[in-house]
């Protein structure tokens, strides 16, 4: 449980280790009043294999690349095939946030494997911390199975170095331009 202090409110957030929910109530300093603001779920795809379709056509919708791309590294996945997961952040039945663990994203280092991609968290929920709660489900469960490092690649800088992931070179992709190459051991 952590406690955090915004202006006259509050923040408490919870984490419940079991069922992998986030809560978070605010406390009103005022009114001495507790009241729950967000709650999401987050779940590895082998959990809710039924979510398959929508997750395809939620990342599809999100990156451009074909759902029929997904639907194989899923099937893939949760037939047993490979180790590589899919991880989802849920308000509700809605998928707000999700991530993959692939062999490659798109770039010419294949030694540099396995690789997270996809990343994404729907604008309206950023700042919340989802993305780097699916980032540290992955390199955990990742661990857990003996696979790693594991790899990513961006643009973005500063980002995922707050989740423990450190820069290691830059790579060609599918762009002109080299992109960056993270590794999180």
């Amino acid at each position: 449980m952590s406690l955090c202090k915004a202006g006259s409110f509050f923040f408490i957030i919870v984490y419940e280790v079991v069922t992998r929910h986030i809560v978070c109530y605010d406390y009103d300093k005022k009114s001495e009043r507790i009241f729950t603001m967000k709650q999401y779920q987050y779940i590895i795809l082998r959990e809710r294999p039924e979510l398959k379709n929508t997750a395809a056509r939620w990342f599809h919708e999100k990156w451009g690349v074909p759902k029929e791309a997904y639907l194989e590294c899923m099937d893939n996945y949760l037939d047993g095939n490979t180790e590589y997961g899919w991880y989802l952040c849920l308000d509700g039945d809605k998928i707000i946030g999700g991530m993959g663990v692939i062999e490659n994203d798109f770039h010419e280092r294949k030694d540099l494997s396995p690789n997270v991609c996809a990343v994404y968290t729907d604008e309206a929920y950023r700042k919340q911390g989802i993305a780097g709660k699916l980032l540290n489900m992955a390199v955990e469960d990742m661990k857990s199975k003996g696979i790693t490092p594991i790899y990513l690649v961006t643009d973005h800088i500063g980002f995922y170095e707050q989740y423990g992931w450190e820069f290691l070179c830059m790579v060609q992709g599918c762009d002109p331009e080299p992109t960056r190459m993270y590794v999180h051991y």
